[in-house]
């Protein structure tokens, strides 16, 4: 509906793991183009129209800044893009923060099941381990319905958006009962690419 023609949502899908002495320059400037750029272009020319609408919205689906070297160690260009983005998020926000403009970042709390994680993160095993799309779908619109001059400038996790609702039954976004948990604690999780799958319990 109308609250899509007043919002901006940059979700950038680059993405490759490798290691800063395996990765490939022009996947790295591919990233860097589509993720970081893209974000910082597409954000740019809104302006403007957000500037007039009633309640404008930038979202960024990446990462919290957290400065914690192990995000860095393994897959250093892609975090430094994925980032990129949640800089934009850090100065945008307070940068347009008195034009009424809200500017947030949104990060699923485990890997969601999409094309890309399929091809690029491990195939069907991690698929089995992820949740749904509508799980950030869902996160997506309870942000971008809120007040856009009382929520901006934060870095949001899916989950934890929705909790937040009221949501306490998260089995309508697993993909497969047997391994999926909604405890998302650190004894049932595993770090794969900047996000964290739940173990079978």
């Amino acid at each position: 509906g109308d609250v899509y023609k007043r919002q901006v949502v940059n979700n950038a899908p680059a993405i490759n793991l490798s290691s800063t002495e395996k990765i490939d320059m022009k996947r790295f400037d591919l990233m860097h183009q589509i993720n970081t750029r893209g974000t910082f272009l597409l954000s740019k020319v809104c302006i403007p129209y957000l500037k007039k609408s009633e309640n404008p919205h930038i979202l960024n689906l990446s990462p919290p800044l957290n400065m914690d070297k192990k995000w860095f160690a393994s897959h250093l260009a892609y975090t430094m893009a994925k980032y990129g983005m949640s800089m934009c998020v850090l100065g945008m926000s307070e940068e347009f923060k008195n034009d009424g403009i809200a500017v947030n970042a949104l990060w699923p709390r485990t890997t969601i099941a999409t094309a890309a994680v399929s091809n690029l993160l491990g195939g069907d095993s991690v698929i089995r381990h992820s949740r749904k799309d509508t799980i950030v779908a869902d996160a997506s619109y309870y942000i971008l319905t809120s007040d856009s001059r009382k929520t901006t400038g934060q870095f949001f996790i899916d989950d934890e958006v929705l909790a937040s609702t009221g949501v306490t039954d998260f089995s309508q976004y697993r993909i497969c009962l047997l391994y999926t948990s909604d405890a998302a604690d650190d004894l049932l999780c595993v770090d794969l690419g900047g996000r964290r799958i739940l173990k079978k319990k």
